[in-house]
């Protein structure tokens, strides 16, 4: 199950049984409709929080609403009385600060028209020409909004546990349930598309109304609880605003072996490492080599998991 902090649910199944579900906030998980590809699932080991429900267990893939469950895990002389699930956001947009710095990185692709003349007269492969003839078709609203397969991500993910758990998410129960959610829309929005999987579980083939009508409620937003490094007085203190807290990993995005990462990003994009440099230089916030490699990540993977298309 993927990782990161946005949503808590807490169900009274009986005086003894409490189930715990939090839709938790990070960067983009990615998931996609379609037969798999040998390229993908030969990467989708390296995605980290990116990875998808679809790659972390591929019995998914044929039947995403059917658990496939651990032998072990249930026994019949095991009765679950509580579950407690770190759950992450659906899949999203990039962010806008996302897509304004793949715009840098698109602009410098394309600015580099004559080396790209001389690469194709020569016969050669040319990632970067490649990169830069793709679309970049982000646009600022998008602001890492949930497209519609995060929302289908939390769905089956509902349906999922409820098959995994029939006792906890057992019709009965379905009012005593709460969700906690942190405001990022993204967050809320996988909270609501969670409880409409449920509320498919338990009317099947019917609509689900508007949440605020549903029998548990609305997601409840608590920013303190599921963004509590931004409201954590200790962590804002001794790090946020420490200036030598990251001492060493600042050292290590200007120190020599993150020069060689970029002189190789730089080589592979057949772009001057100084132009590559000074595109960077403009995110100071945001290390060299993030830059550097989650921007094309970000264009090619993302664009594959929102548009259905594929990115050189």
């Amino acid at each position: 199950m993927p990782r990161g902090p946005c949503s808590l649910v807490r169900v009274s199944a009986t005086p003894v049984a409490v189930l715990a579900v939090a839709l938790v906030s990070s960067l983009s998980r990615c998931s996609l409709l379609e037969p798999e590809n040998s390229v993908v699932s030969a990467l989708s080991p390296y995605f980290g929080t990116k990875t998808r429900y679809e790659d972390a267990n591929p019995g998914l893939l044929p039947d995403p609403e059917v658990p496939r469950r651990d032998p072990e895990l249930l026994e019949e002389t095991c009765t679950p009385v509580q579950l407690v699930a770190l759950i992450r956001h659906g899949t999203r947009y990039p962010t806008t600060k996302q897509i304004r710095k793949l715009r840098q990185l698109h602009g410098l692709l394309q600015a580099r028209g004559a080396e790209d003349d001389r690469t194709r007269a020569a016969g050669r492969g040319d990632l970067g020409a490649g990169l830069a003839d793709w679309p970049l078709w982000y646009a600022d609203w998008m602001d890492g909004q949930l497209v519609e397969k995060g929302r289908q991500d939390m769905r089956q993910l509902a349906l999922r546990l409820a098959s995994l758990f029939p006792a906890l998410f057992s019709r009965e129960n379905y009012g005593r349930l709460q969700l906690v959610t942190s405001s990022k829309h993204r967050c809320v929005d996988s909270g609501a598309a969670f409880l409409q999987g449920l509320w498919q579980h338990y009317h099947p083939g019917l609509p689900p109304p508007d949440i605020a009508d549903m029998e548990c409620g609305p997601p409840r937003i608590n920013d303190k609880l599921m963004r509590f490094f931004d409201h954590c007085e200790k962590f804002l203190t001794q790090v946020e605003r420490n200036a030598t807290a990251l001492y060493h990993v600042e050292a290590f995005k200007t120190g020599p072996e993150m020069q060689n990462i970029l002189k190789k990003v730089a080589d592979i994009l057949q772009v001057p490492v100084n132009n590559l440099n000074a595109v960077l230089n403009q995110f100071p916030l945001q290390s060299s080599s993030s830059l550097a490699m989650q921007r094309p990540f970000f264009h090619c993977f993302l664009s594959w998991a929102t548009s259905k298309t594929r990115n050189p």
